[in-house]
């Protein structure tokens, strides 16, 4: 039980947390010794820096075609919408998912579906309010573009948000990934958008709750129509 209780609240740290976890205790110090109400502040906000870059273990989906979030989170947008030019997949318009980081979800990202990574491209930009839909095109950005065995490509789209700084793309070209493996993570607040192969329905909603490497975005495999949701 004793296990089961630390094992919900200590997670594994990504590596780029831990320098930031260190200024963050550091100034906590200084803090308590200038004054410990601003110390009692400066502990909260350490606790929130490790848990902004926690990354705990997933349980991916075993079963070949299923495609997962890339990202913690909630569902902001779906819509048809052509896929940037950088990712080279065509000017027909596919279904788009973007999953909303708020500053409190685990930010490290996951690939959707497992195979090869054929292209990769990054972008400077704005730094608008990664939840409105203008920020797929204005905000700092990187693209992958993940092939499968069959030669279906699956668009990935790292957005930085209002808050957030910068974007960790932690893989090359050419790489194999599989579906959940890590590839990145985006720093304080962004958005994860995913182009869906042509023809294939996503089965979330708007304001559906994401677990990055876990929920289920779509199946290839499935000719299910899209599912419809509401608030109870």
């Amino acid at each position: 039980m004793a296990s089961d209780i630390l094992s919900t609240v200590v997670k594994p740290v990504h590596k780029e947390g831990y320098k930031f976890i260190a200024i963050f205790a550091a100034v906590t110090l200084v803090l308590f010794v200038i004054w410990q109400p601003l110390g009692w502040i400066g502990l909260g906000l350490t606790v929130w820096c490790y848990y902004f870059f926690r990354d705990p273990v997933r349980h991916v989906p075993a079963r070949e075609g299923l495609l997962v979030s890339p990202a913690d989170g909630v569902i902001s947008l779906i819509e048809p919408a052509v896929p940037p030019a950088e990712l080279g997949m065509g000017e027909t318009a596919l279904t788009r998912v973007s999953v909303f980081m708020n500053v409190f979800n685990c930010h490290v990202n996951r690939a959707p579906i497992g195979g090869q990574i054929v292209k990769i491209a990054y972008r400077p930009g704005k730094f608008l309010n990664a939840s409105l839909d203008k920020a797929s095109d204005d905000n700092e950005r990187n693209w992958l573009v993940i092939q499968m065995a069959d030669g279906q490509q699956v668009g990935v789209v790292q957005i930085a948000g209002l808050v957030a700084r910068r974007i960790l793309c932690e893989v090359q070209e050419g790489e194999m990934l599989g579906t959940g493996e890590r590839f990145g993570m985006i720093r304080f607040g962004s958005r994860v958008d995913v182009y869906l192969p042509e023809g294939v329905e996503p089965l979330v909603s708007l304001g559906q709750v994401m677990i990055s490497g876990e929920t289920v975005i779509a199946d290839l495999a499935s000719n299910e129509t899209r599912r419809m949701a509401e608030a109870i």
